[in-house]
């Protein structure tokens, strides 16, 4: 694995450190607070995408889903800790 989109969430943390184990390299990240990240566009290399659903507006969490499912990119939605992330890789 390569590349992931990370929507929601101010800071990553150690989710970073998180996603580097399961060998993602290369992490883009959107907050999703701001009006004009609705409009975002997943990254061509995405190879997967997490969606931290206590921290991101509605409205992008759908845009985000109906373009993984476009382009046949696995999502995972959780709650922003490691834990929920690493349960929700099993």
């Amino acid at each position: 694995m390569g590349t992931v989109l990370v929507v929601g969430g101010d800071r990553l943390g150690n989710i970073v450190e998180l996603l580097n184990v399961r060998g993602f390299r290369q992490i883009h990240h959107v907050t999703g607070r701001k009006r004009l990240q609705t409009k975002v566009k997943i990254p061509g290399n995405t190879e997967m995408i997490v969606v931290f659903t206590d921290f991101v507006n509605h409205n992008l969490s759908t845009q985000i889903k109906n373009q993984a499912k476009e382009r046949n990119v696995p999502i995972l939605f959780c709650k922003r800790s490691c834990s929920s992330l690493a349960k929700a890789f099993q």
